[in-house]
């Protein structure tokens, strides 16, 4: 006996597959979100409790599932980013925040993995807070052993924190750490 496909029920199976492959494909990585600032500052119940002059402020998401890998990456890749131009070449997007000895101001945030089912967000892929201060707090400490102890900065983790910049530019990037074990089969990128 021979079976004849069905075009709509074809078309639904394929729609359910590309659904589950875009889950599978979602990122699963330490987040950060790279603003090159004029000026920054984190205040807490009215008080500023960390400040910058010119420098990066770095939002940080933790996935539930990042690692000391996924830290390294995060703290290697904004520290060596070249946001910032060379007035002695005139060349824009050419040194580093390390090479101009600017600050770099770190928020923990973990909203950066939140994601609506709905209108109301849904935080459950963020690793939680037990786990997530300790780790956050060896990012920051990678951060001051990677570069200027002083001229690292970081907020209250899990505060209220009122976040102030002077976004210069603007610029501002996305930053997700490589981990294509966990984003990929065998290696390769999916579709």
């Amino acid at each position: 006996m021979n079976s004849v496909a069905c075009p709509s029920c074809c078309s639904i199976i394929r729609a359910k597959h590309r659904s589950v492959s875009r889950r599978r494909a979602q990122v699963r990585a330490m987040r950060a979100i790279v603003q090159r600032v004029s000026s920054a500052s984190v205040e807490v119940e009215g008080r500023i409790v960390s400040e910058i002059g010119p420098g990066l402020l770095v939002l940080v998401g933790v996935h539930e599932s990042d690692t000391d890998s996924d830290a390294d990456y995060i703290c290697r890749k904004v520290l060596n980013m070249r946001l910032f131009p060379n007035e002695t070449t005139g060349r824009a997007w050419d040194q580093s925040v390390m090479q101009k000895n600017y600050g770099v101001l770190l928020v923990s945030q973990f909203t950066l993995y939140g994601i609506l089912k709905g209108n109301k967000p849904d935080f459950h892929v963020a690793m939680p807070p037990q786990k997530a201060k300790p780790f956050y707090a060896s990012l920051v400490d990678r951060f001051r052993t990677s570069y200027n102890p002083d001229a690292i900065k970081d907020g209250v983790f899990g505060a209220m924190m009122k976040v102030n910049l002077v976004n210069d530019g603007p610029v501002t990037m996305q930053l997700d750490s490589s981990q294509p074990s966990r984003n990929t089969k065998d290696g390769m990128e999916e579709p």
